[in-house]
């Protein structure tokens, strides 16, 4: 398991359980510590390995970099500079004809980062206010969801040069048949997490108005699940998860200092994992052991 943390620090854990018991520790078995020549100077929000194998993370940070690491040396192969603060990066986990890194930053502009050339390829254009997350559709390998501080959240095609696919609208249009697109809002607040289902038909959004939405992802539609009132106050990007495999499927959604769950279809809270006591920032799932992993500031839990 990759995991960074506000201190700057990446770690790797060996979470295989050896032991067989229900409770165990898992051993870090590489570090990117204080002392470390590249070491991110502020908080790492963004960690991912690379899809096709782990000889190759990437990192994101306060101190306005994406590196992208040689995990066998732990040294950066590249880095990437920008003006502003760094929320959140990804690649397409199905991606065969790029090697596209999405970046959001304090800028309103989305960053393309392509690593065959080291250089940032193209931007696009169209949010307002920072980007605070992005994510790769898990169906298509050129689709892009972004989300930002200005209440939306949008949907690209990267190969079109003429905008943005979809701004999506919480109403479906039906507020006001007259309002042109610059005024569809996903939430009436900032937008700071982003999840697909592991199928890619659906995109579920979180935001600072305390509301969790699913969207149909093909055609924009708010499918107007219910989810209650979501307990988001971050000013920064809150990493949520699905499960994958699970029927019926599950949102894993940091919540104060818990891991709220939710059926992704009904908007059933099924329970809430607690054992943190601190500001859960992110958590990931582990389809191949049903495991779900979270981690605030330096430390992490795993929960069966």
């Amino acid at each position: 398991m990759l995991s960074g943390g506000s201190d700057g620090i990446i770690v790797i854990h060996d979470l295989e359980n050896l032991s067989g018991e229900p409770q165990y520790t898992c051993k870090a078995i590489h570090l990117v510590g204080r002392g470390h020549p590249y070491v991110h100077r502020f908080s790492v929000e963004t960690v991912q390995w690379y899809p096709r194998d782990t000889g190759l993370f990437t990192s994101s940070s306060f101190d306005k970099t994406l590196k992208i690491w040689d995990t066998n040396v732990l040294q950066p192969a590249d880095t990437f500079n920008f003006e502003g603060t760094v929320y959140s990066h990804h690649m397409s986990p199905v991606a065969t004809n790029h090697t596209l890194i999405a970046v959001g930053t304090k800028n309103p502009d989305v960053q393309l980062c392509d690593l065959k050339s080291g250089s940032c390829s193209h931007i696009l254009q169209g949010h307002k206010q920072e980007v605070l997350a992005v994510s790769w559709s898990p169906h298509d390998e050129y689709v892009l969801a972004t989300a930002s501080a200005d209440s939306r959240v949008k949907l690209w095609d990267v190969r079109s040069s003429s905008g943005c696919l979809i701004t999506l609208d919480q109403h479906n249009g039906e507020k006001s048949q007259a309002s042109s697109e610059a005024a569809n809002t996903a939430h009436d607040g900032r937008v700071n997490g982003l999840c697909y289902t592991s199928d890619g038909l659906h995109l579920l959004t979180i935001g600072t108005d305390h509301r969790m939405r699913l969207w149909n992802s093909f055609t924009g539609e708010n499918t107007l699940v219910n989810y209650g009132k979501i307990r988001n106050e971050s000013r920064k990007a809150v990493k949520c998860t699905i499960s994958n495999g699970c029927n019926p499927e599950f949102a894993f959604v940091p919540s104060g200092s818990t891991i709220a769950v939710y059926a992704v279809f009904t908007g059933e809270l099924i329970t809430v994992l607690r054992g943190h006591y601190n500001t859960v920032s992110c958590c990931t799932y582990q389809h191949n052991f049903q495991v779900i992993s979270e981690s605030y500031m330096k430390t992490f839990a795993c929960f069966l």
